[in-house]
């Protein structure tokens, strides 16, 4: 099976793309004439954070590509099946999931409200879960199918645990699914793999978490969009399974000097989560 060059023509569900990595991969996508479907919330400004599905089809159309930006809230089973029929529906088809949509709480057991547990569960694992659900019987209509968690690799180390672990068992659900799912549908034909970056990203979260100061010591989200690319492009029934680290992913395609990828050339930077140094 021939590796896709380029994205031209095919149909992303990109969850959580007003924003950060979700619309970085999205735009790259864009660059080809990809159509990007903008699953997210935000119709209206955020207060704190940048960005709607408004704007982010404004961006996705002027790099080149065809947006529909849809509400959807994850958690809804209801509107997550609408929007991938309306996708459908309005491309003839799905490509490419993104499961990109995340919550975020790095708080210990007596600190994190079940409601924020509930959320970050319903978001991270079950989201992804219920968009992969409703989305499969159409990408394995594809000839090219491909499914990307943003997610990170499975590690047991009880760091990665003991001081949040109510989002690392969420997060952990997202690559799970990868792990089952690429197993799953390894013989129809539709790849499953998860990408997660081996540095801090500066996004509106990193913002929020670290402030200015912890933002020079990350890399862009171009680098997670350079590296999902180079996955959504390899063949699928030849590559699934995989928990990739963005660096390597573009190491493997001859890239290794990423320097034009730091916030600020030169300053160290901070290793993601559940990455072992």
């Amino acid at each position: 099976m021939q590796a896709d060059t380029t994205l031209a023509g095919k149909t992303l569900f990109i969850t959580g793309a007003s924003r950060g990595i979700g619309l970085a991969i999205a735009k790259r996508a864009a660059r080809d004439g990809a159509n990007i479907v903008i699953a997210a919330k935000t119709a209206e400004p955020h207060p704190k954070l940048p960005g709607t599905i408004y704007t982010a089809a404004e961006e996705i159309e002027a790099a080149g590509g065809k947006a529909l930006p849809l509400v959807v809230d994850i958690r809804d089973d209801a509107r997550v099946a609408g929007a991938i029929e309306e996708a459908v529906a309005r491309f003839g088809g799905l490509d490419i999931l993104v499961n990109n949509a995340s919550a975020i709480s790095l708080t210990g057991t007596l600190h994190t409200p079940l409601k924020r547990y509930d959320l970050m569960h319903q978001i991270n694992a079950r989201g992804t879960y219920a968009c992969s659900h409703f989305a499969i019987p159409h990408l394995l209509k594809a000839p090219n199918p491909h499914i990307l968690n943003i997610s990170p690799p499975l590690n047991m180390n009880p760091r990665w645990f003991k001081n949040h672990v109510a989002y690392t068992m969420a997060k952990y659900g997202m690559s799970m699914c990868v792990l089952g799912m690429a197993g799953e549908f390894e013989g129809q034909g539709l790849a499953v793999n998860a990408l997660w970056p081996r540095t801090a990203i500066a996004t509106a979260a990193m913002m929020m978490i670290g402030g200015p100061e912890a933002m020079k010591s990350c890399r862009t989200d171009e680098i997670m969009a350079d590296a999902a690319y180079l996955i959504l492009t390899k063949p699928s029934r030849e590559h699934t399974g995989n928990f990739h680290i963005d660096d390597e992913v573009l190491a493997s395609a001859g890239i290794t000097d990423l320097e034009r990828y730091a916030v600020e050339p030169g300053h160290a930077l901070i290793t993601d989560f559940f990455l072992d140094e």
